[in-house]
């Protein structure tokens, strides 16, 4: 099975979910310290230049890979990949479930404005702490998100599954 999480930038929420799905976060410390936010790879470190590039974070327990995804504004994005995978799947060129699993929903305004600031200004002593902020808010909602997204991936049978998360907004 393959997970992607993606959002915006793929460099806040969505490499905090990988961080909990991997069990580099625990859920066990619900509210993860500075230094373990800035410590989870690639927690605010991609660019613009990074959108649309599939990042590789490593297997979980199952050997399920996880990877995460930046997407930028472009609203397409995910539309295609899920087409394209299930272009795959109908020439039987795929055979591994896909899941899609969106951590946008759960992105708080300090978490925003961390990430204008700090990635997109390169104001970091002004992102930074809003970020961190902003990540402590949310990692409860990114816990849930990365649970259901399991749970999801277990009970269905579809081989691309594509999840809004919608339920998670900030």
């Amino acid at each position: 099975m393959i997970y992607i999480y993606h959002d915006f930038g793929g460099t806040h929420t969505t490499v905090l979910a990988a961080a909990y799905h991997l069990n580099i976060l625990s859920e066990s410390n619900q509210i993860p310290s500075r230094e373990e936010i800035l410590a989870v790879p690639y927690f605010n470190k991609l660019q613009k230049k990074d959108a649309g590039r599939f990042i590789f974070h490593g297997k979980d327990h199952e050997g399920n890979r996880v990877y995460t995804l930046g997407r930028r504004s472009s609203k397409i994005t995910v539309k295609t990949l899920f087409h394209f995978c299930e272009t795959l799947v109908n020439n039987n060129q795929l055979n591994e479930k896909i899941i899609l699993s969106n951590t946008s929903p759960v992105v708080p305004l300090a978490m925003t404005l961390g990430g204008f600031f700090s990635r997109g200004l390169g104001i970091d002593a002004i992102g930074v702490p809003l970020l961190i902020q902003g990540a402590q808010k949310c990692c409860e909602d990114i816990i849930q998100l990365v649970n259901e997204t399991k749970n999801i991936a277990k009970e269905t049978n579809l081989l691309i599954v594509k999840i809004d998360n919608k339920e998670y907004q900030a």
